[in-house]
């Protein structure tokens, strides 16, 4: 059996069509946390499955109600988990941080399970929280306000949060209130490279970011999908004015900095009313996830709480 596509460390498809993942060390939910949260895992769809992992304060600040935010991980659409380790200390302490109710959503992967499915998938969880709140299904949710809600994920999770966005918006999903998304290096292509991936071929970033666009697209489908090149959505100007907020975290040491800052200028060009950009300096991709205690996570963290609390 041969490797027909291989990320080193995280993934390999063989030549049968079998994946084989191999995941970095994992957390389980939990009552207690000595960084004063909680943690629950639910079950959002049993038949395809779509599960999540919930996170929020052990003891909130305020009796008020608490903004809720859908997180989506990165990954390529082919890899990652809202189990990691990373993801489980970056959420967790973010939902202390931010004072939040964080649903963080384990979607289906590719290439089994191709895109658009982690949009449909992601689209789900907002249905199964509209329905858990209003049945009270999940006392988690019982002090979400969902007039508050916020979209947010690092990488392909930030693909998936403007794809999510774009999807409420034109099926008029208006029953929580997507106020912001906040996307950190998100992940987006085109068939046409840029001058910064045509500088980058030979250190093999291009190649393994075609890889998993190769891996995660509908089958005939090129870096034009929608999915993966952004100026291809189809919205009406009226409908982008309806579009949340939008911040775009990028890192001055990513590959993908170049593509967050393009979307960021496309939303403007579209009459998105809020488009923030902000940079870390120094700092690589999807930073949180790998160093979740580091000085700059903690920055970036206190950075999303300042957005959520402007609206």
């Amino acid at each position: 059996m041969s490797i027909v596509a291989e990320a080193p460390g995280y993934l390999q498809v063989l030549s049968d069509g079998s994946v084989k993942r191999f995941a970095p060390e994992i957390a389980s939910a939990s009552d207690e946390s000595p960084n004063g949260f909680k943690s629950k895992d639910v079950v959002i769809d049993t038949s395809k499955p779509i599960t999540a992992r919930i996170f929020f304060p052990h003891t909130p600040t305020s009796s008020s109600p608490l903004p809720l935010v859908v997180y989506f991980h990165g990954g390529g659409f082919c890899i990652g988990s809202t189990t990691w380790l990373g993801y489980h200390r970056f959420l967790g302490d973010f939902s202390v941080a931010s004072q939040s109710i964080v649903v963080s959503v384990d979607y289906r992967l590719s290439p089994e399970n191709r895109l658009p499915v982690a949009y449909d998938d992601c689209y789900t969880s907002l249905e199964w929280i509209l329905s858990s709140y209003q049945d009270k299904s999940e006392p988690c949710l019982d002090r979400a306000d969902l007039s508050r809600v916020f979209l947010s994920g690092d990488s392909a999770g930030g693909n998936i949060a403007h794809n999510v966005a774009m999807n409420a918006i034109s099926n008029a999903f208006d029953h929580v209130k997507i106020r912001g998304l906040l996307l950190i290096h998100p992940y987006f292509g085109s068939e046409k490279r840029t001058e910064h991936e045509m500088a980058r071929e030979a250190a093999g970033d291009v190649a393994m970011n075609d890889m998993f666009w190769r891996l995660s697209i509908p089958e005939g489908s090129n870096r034009d999908y929608f999915g993966c090149n952004f100026e291809k959505a189809e919205l009406s100007t009226a409908r982008w004015r309806e579009f949340p907020g939008v911040v775009v975290y990028v890192a001055s040491l990513d590959f993908l900095k170049e593509r967050g800052v393009m979307y960021a200028q496309f939303l403007q060009k579209k009459g998105v009313e809020v488009v923030k950009l902000v940079e870390a300096e120094g700092e690589s991709h999807v930073f949180p996830v790998f160093y979740p205690e580091s000085e700059a996570t903690r920055l970036l963290q206190r950075q999303m709480t300042d957005f959520i609390k402007s609206f």
